[in-house]
């Protein structure tokens, strides 16, 4: 069988295309350090590549999440704590009042103290993020909790202007979680710590006085149920914390494996590229050098 000049040329510069392209590819693949350059390459594994992918980052913003709602919850809890450290102070403070022997400077300086410790937890109550919006106010962030109103009678100047709904942050598949806690009793315990100190204020006040008296009980009593709720929050915060720590544990450890079975299923074994490198050169080479002789050929030299 004969095969035309041109059906020779026309196979071997298809043949050189080929070995080139293979070529190609193969460098291509060692320079990116991937197994695959396009989804025909394995359709099936560039199918587990994308969905691993998909699925490592949705944990990575479920770990981005988990770390912020930390963060966020810490705050919340030292703000909680030191709030719950000014109401002891003022616990001490009826205490001692109640102890009934007392000198009038000794009251006026209660009176001073509660003041300050009031303006302390005010301040508290309404702290602000570092993006500006109020802590403590449910979802009303953009609303300060506590209001005062300077206008309004001793007791009853202190008003809660929040809500109680909860913002929530999804820390994993279906699973979301409470970023804040709110202050709603301050507005009471304000109150009645105001209102103490205007009594404890008054000039040649008798704290045993059964109405005095009956005001500082009232006031301990407050306090105490004000310190349970705080300290039942903060409880609450810490459990938040250990759970949210187990899940980011998890996360890690499903990131890890994700990782590994992306580096697996998508990265490119050196050692057999380079293997193919050197047979997919060496085929090239071999059919240039064969294509270059088998040119030069001529019926003449058999003549």
């Amino acid at each position: 069988m004969r095969i035309s000049t041109t059906q020779y040329h026309s196979t071997m510069s298809s043949t050189l295309q080929t070995a080139s392209s293979r070529l190609e590819t193969i460098m291509q693949k060692m320079a990116t350090g991937q197994k695959l350059l396009l989804p025909s390459d394995d359709p099936v594994t560039d199918v587990r590549l994308s969905r691993l992918s998909r699925e490592e980052a949705a944990v990575k913003q479920y770990r981005d999440n988990i770390g912020a709602l930390t963060v966020r919850l810490r705050q919340n809890e030292a703000s909680l704590d030191s709030m719950n450290a000014s109401l002891q102070e003022s616990r001490d403070l009826m205490v001692w009042a109640l102890n009934g022997a007392n000198t009038a400077e000794d009251v006026a300086a209660m009176a001073a103290s509660l003041d300050s410790i009031r303006g302390s937890l005010f301040y508290a109550a309404n702290e602000r993020d570092q993006e500006g919006r109020y802590v403590f106010s449910g979802t009303k962030t953009a609303t300060a909790p506590i209001a005062y109103d300077p206008a309004q009678p001793s007791g009853s100047r202190y008003s809660y202007q929040g809500n109680l709904g909860q913002q929530q942050v999804v820390v994993g598949n279906g699973v979301t979680q409470d970023v804040n806690v709110t202050v709603a009793e301050m507005a009471a315990m304000l109150n009645q710590l105001d209102q103490t100190a205007s009594l404890l204020g008054t000039p040649a006040v008798n704290v045993n006085d059964p109405a005095t008296r009956a005001q500082l009980t009232a006031t301990l009593q407050l306090i105490d149920d004000t310190k349970g709720q705080f300290s039942s929050k903060i409880a609450k915060l810490g459990g938040m914390q250990n759970l949210l720590e187990t899940l980011d544990g998890n996360f890690a450890n499903v990131s890890l494996s994700n990782q590994q079975a992306l580096i697996d299923l998508g990265q490119l074994d050196y050692g057999d590229a380079v293997v193919k490198l050197n047979g997919y050169t060496e085929a090239a080479q071999a059919t240039q050098k064969a294509y270059a002789r088998v040119s030069q050929l001529s019926l003449f030299d058999v003549i």
